[in-house]
């Protein structure tokens, strides 16, 4: 079985199991399940925690059953590419102070999903460079500078 076939069927029990009732879509484009439901808030929960938490049991049962699964996001109600658009409108806003400025600028501490979200949207921009510790925590900060 194909990993988001298999991640599909799993997140469909496991929401029916639980007594939720949503109408699941695959996008194989981008290996992201899609979900809607009228349950979202509760789904979702606050910041989209327990969202993260359901997609990192998805992802564990996926990969446990086949290792060289491909990482599956989870999106209930287009939270996820909501989150991820005004993550990127406001470091484009932050981009244009320090292309201003000419001064480096922190963002708000962030998951390796958002990091790389932002290092992927600023890859080939002239003006800005991003830059991340390699430290071990979780969360970390992202400076934008000049190039």
């Amino acid at each position: 079985m194909e990993p988001l076939d298999e991640a599909h069927e799993t997140l469909d029990a496991m929401l029916g199991y639980l007594g939720f009732i949503a109408r699941i879509e695959i996008d194989a484009e981008t290996s992201t399940l899609n979900v809607a439901t009228n349950d979202g808030e509760l789904l979702i929960g606050a910041g989209g925690e327990r969202l993260e938490d359901i997609q990192h049991l998805v992802n564990r049962i996926v990969i446990e059953r086949n290792p060289d699964a491909p990482r599956i996001l989870i999106d209930i109600e287009n939270f996820r590419a909501n989150r991820d658009l005004r993550l990127i409108e406001e470091a484009e806003e932050l981009a244009a102070r320090v292309i201003s400025s000419g001064k480096p600028l922190k963002l708000e501490p962030m998951n390796s999903y958002q990091r790389r979200l932002i290092h992927n949207h600023f890859k080939e921009c002239p003006s800005i460079r991003t830059w991340s510790p390699a430290d071990p925590a979780r969360l970390k900060r992202i400076t934008l500078s000049p190039r």
